[in-house]
């Protein structure tokens, strides 16, 4: 008997296709259904720092490492608060979300003029005044948000723009609660809690024009055939008619996508930043000195890339209910040496 031909395909098809996001930052597309005591906001934003290992307790039941320390990789995001500058209505429509008015704060902060034109004279009580009336169409209420870069180890002044949901039992509620937010600050500890499993929604490093060996995987072909034109290539690229597949790997764009990881956990949260910098600070990025977030494993993206933390919108069947105990996290330097 010969030998059979074993050629598994190369390349997932799950992600075409593989072009440059439109977006240095990410965009939220979708929101889950959480079952909240009080109104939530549903997402935070905060800047990737940098990776370090920390030693963990595993607290899993099901773990065949339970009760034992292991040592994990874990992304320090530099987490400073959220500007909450307005409010904005949906109602429901045949076509999808329909944006029905918009609130503003009174006071906007500076550097959102770097981003958006602002209103030179603005009434806020007769935008509240309309939004009201328009209550009983509207099916849900989102702020909008900025990030405040100059409180970050970024040296930019521009800040990001973006919508979070805010989940209640009624639009009502989901309302009076916007409007109590709306000019004020938000942190990362009023959103998320340690322990709290989050999507993280970011745009991936971007890598430039690639071959089919990179992008796709696929495998480099024997040097010993004379006749070959080449052998970082595929050896058959399908008929040319009635027409070329889609599915076959070929050269192109590789990273710069945006991509959405599941069920990352926190396992630490904290307002000194200084605690969880390496000594010298994070390669590419400086000194955390605020705000942060721990996250267990990587992230998508490169340091100081924005990065979207979003309620869990499929959550893992068993999710541990104590908070995650952490021994130690490695504050050596990352430069060598």
């Amino acid at each position: 008997m010969g030998r059979g031909i074993h050629a598994p395909r190369r390349g997932s098809l799950a992600y075409y296709p593989r072009v440059r996001a439109r977006r240095i930052v990410a965009r939220i597309r979708s929101w889950p259904k959480v079952d909240v005591e009080k109104p939530q906001l549903l997402a935070f934003a905060a800047y990737k720092a940098g990776m370090t290992h920390a030693v963990i307790v595993e607290d899993h039941p099901t773990s065949p490492f339970y009760g034992k320390e292991m040592v994990k990789a874990v992304t320090i995001l530099d987490a400073p608060p959220l500007k909450v500058f307005g409010i904005r209505l949906y109602a429901s429509t045949p076509y999808g979300l329909k944006s029905l008015c918009e609130v503003l704060a009174k006071e906007l902060p500076e550097d959102l003029g770097r981003k958006i034109t602002l209103p030179r004279s603005y009434d806020e009580e007769q935008a509240i005044s309309k939004a009201k009336a328009l209550l009983d169409k509207a099916c849900e209420v989102r702020v909008l948000a900025c990030t405040q870069p100059r409180l970050s180890g970024l040296r930019k002044k521009t800040p990001e723009i973006m919508e979070i949901k805010v989940a209640a039992h009624s639009v009502e509620e989901a309302w009076n609660y916007a409007l109590s937010i709306l000019g004020k600050e938000v942190k990362a500890s009023d959103v998320f809690q340690e322990g709290l499993y989050v999507d993280v929604i970011a745009v991936t490093k971007g890598k430039g024009f690639q071959g089919v060996v990179k992008r796709f995987g696929v495998k480099i072909m024997p040097r010993w055939h004379k006749h070959r034109k080449g052998y970082r290539k595929v050896g058959c690229i399908s008929p040319q008619h009635p027409d070329m597949s889609y599915a076959i790997p070929r050269p192109g764009q590789m990273g710069f996508h945006q991509r959405t990881e599941y069920n990352k956990r926190i396992i630490k949260m904290g307002d000194d930043g200084l605690s969880v910098t390496v000594k010298g600070g994070f390669v590419g990025y400086g000194v955390v000195r605020g705000p942060y977030i721990v996250l267990l494993g990587s992230v998508p993206g490169p340091k100081g890339r924005l990065v979207k933390l979003r309620y869990p919108i499929r959550p893992p069947g068993t999710i541990p209910k104590s908070t995650p105990k952490i021994v130690e996290i490695n504050v050596d330097s990352k430069q060598g040496g």
